[in-house]
């Protein structure tokens, strides 16, 4: 969920935690699909912080929202993504919004939804996760048609991504609104996969579902020395993926990684990457 002060200088941590920081640059407020869907529930916004774009060196082929972790900012994932070498994919690293979270003890925090346990018996934040995957969305929707589009993140990010995917696949957010985008991919280090003990029956009699699962590439990357989201939740989210019809999920495991980033992983992501959308490379 948040990292530890880990990791080489260019690969450094990238989810510090910061309960009293506050962010500069621009906000959006953003209420998404899950508030006001049932009669008489007030509407909740969501303040959504700066968005740090990292745009394509080369032919532009893919757009990928990446999600920073608990505590973090888009800035920073932005800082490493532009130097990956991967010219035809546009980065949209959004920064989450400032928000108590149970967890700190109601300290607020920039995080994608509320957690309030760091355990398999926690308790899901439908509101927040579909506030959150709404919002990725609609950074989505506004690219060009012929564009392939993903989600990616790290942590808190990692789980909003799964989260998006598993809408993506149902056709809907949890609140039952449609969900608007066609996703091509997911990504997500050292995170965890939200409503992974009722996944199955969300699917079952899910229209196309069959196939838009069979058919989304998904990699997990996780560390055994994970001391913050541990190892079995990201190993247990890939098997529990698979069992649900997800048949294109990879599980790429560290031995010595902690919750944070290294060189090897993220060369990992650039082959992967490569490999599944067929990049060309620069024009």
């Amino acid at each position: 969920m948040f990292a530890q002060n880990k990791g080489t200088e260019r690969f450094r941590c990238h989810c510090l935690i910061n309960i009293s920081g506050h962010l500069s640059g621009s906000s959006m407020s953003f209420t998404g699909p899950s508030m006001g869907s049932v009669a008489g529930t007030a509407r909740r916004a969501f303040e959504f912080g700066q968005t740090y774009v990292v745009k394509p060196q080369g032919k532009h082929q893919t757009t990928i929202v990446w999600l920073h972790g608990l505590g973090d900012n888009g800035s920073s994932w932005s800082n490493l993504l532009e130097t990956l070498p991967l010219p035809n994919i546009k980065w949209i690293c959004p920064t989450a919004p400032q928000r108590p979270v149970t967890l700190f003890g109601g300290f607020p925090s920039t995080a994608w939804f509320d957690v309030n346990d760091l355990s398999e018996n926690a308790i899901d934040d439908d509101e927040g996760l579909d506030a959150s995957a709404a919002y990725v969305a609609s950074l989505l929707a506004t690219e060009p048609p012929h564009i392939k589009l993903g989600v990616g993140g790290f942590s808190m990010g990692a789980a909003t991504s799964l989260y998006s995917a598993t809408c993506f696949v149902r056709g809907k957010y949890e609140n039952g609104n449609q969900y608007p985008v066609n996703l091509s991919l997911a990504v997500g280090l050292s995170g965890w996969l939200p409503w992974a003990k009722t996944l199955s029956s969300k699917l079952e009699g899910v229209e196309g579902a069959v196939s838009r699962a069979t058919s989304l590439p998904i990699l997990l990357c996780h560390g055994k020395g994970d001391d913050v989201v541990p190892y079995k939740f990201g190993d247990k989210s890939s098997q529990k993926l698979r069992s649900c019809g997800f048949q294109d999920v990879t599980f790429k495991s560290y031995t010595a990684l902690g919750h944070y980033t290294i060189p090897e992983e993220m060369d990992e992501i650039c082959a992967w990457l490569t490999s599944k959308l067929g990049l060309e490379g620069k024009s």
